[in-house]
């Protein structure tokens, strides 16, 4: 539908699945709001050896990775089982928490259940504290109160998905631009420059 409404080339922030890009027949390139959620957790203090970095779940692991490497700290990974739909339950911890400030580590945050679980099972794993970042904040359906009552002190997501009044009505979340990134990325697209550069 892109294709055929004219579009000649595509630009996408962290999608879902990698995969999507086979799907078109366009130049397509795929930015990583590493850089900006990288920035944010240095600015709070979350790197070094007494931070974690953990994946909610196996299919996250390879990004977790990257953050922990950027972050130059451990790195955990939940085993997560999807009973349902939007329904997710914690059955092991991969990996050293006790003691330390974690941060989960995802994509997107939509009911916010599976971050929620995985944050209370990091705590009764004896972390110090939790966090959590997200590229995609859709917090859809009870997200906000989910976030408001569990035990994350603080939660970052990009403004990739309009946030209008969800700030109001959460204390913990922050809402990032991903202008800069996009805006970048776009002039060196429009002068040729490399865009893999950006996230080295």
């Amino acid at each position: 539908l892109l294709t055929a409404a004219g579009a000649t080339r595509v630009l996408s922030v962290d999608l879902h699945a990698g995969q999507i890009q086979g799907f078109f027949n366009i130049p397509f390139d795929h930015l990583y709001a590493t850089p900006i959620l990288r920035e944010a957790f240095e600015r709070e203090g979350l790197c070094g050896e007494n931070t974690v970095v953990v994946s909610p779940d196996a299919g996250g692991t390879e990004r977790a990775r990257a953050y922990s490497k950027y972050l130059d700290c451990s790195l955990a990974i939940i085993d997560k089982r999807r009973e349902s739909p939007n329904v997710s339950q914690v059955h092991h911890l991969i990996g050293d928490v006790a003691g330390k400030r974690a941060i989960l580590i995802d994509d997107m945050i939509d009911t916010a259940g599976t971050l929620c679980n995985a944050a209370k099972a990091v705590m009764e794993h004896g972390a110090a504290e939790v966090y959590a970042g997200a590229t995609h904040g859709v917090l859809s359906g009870p997200a906000i109160e989910r976030i408001n009552e569990s035990v994350l002190r603080k939660v970052w997501v990009t403004n990739t998905v309009p946030q209008q009044d969800k700030t109001s009505r959460c204390d913990k979340l922050v809402v990032l631009s991903i202008a800069n990134l996009v805006g970048e990325a776009i002039k060196r697209i429009h002068h040729g420059d490399s865009i893999s550069s950006l996230f080295d």
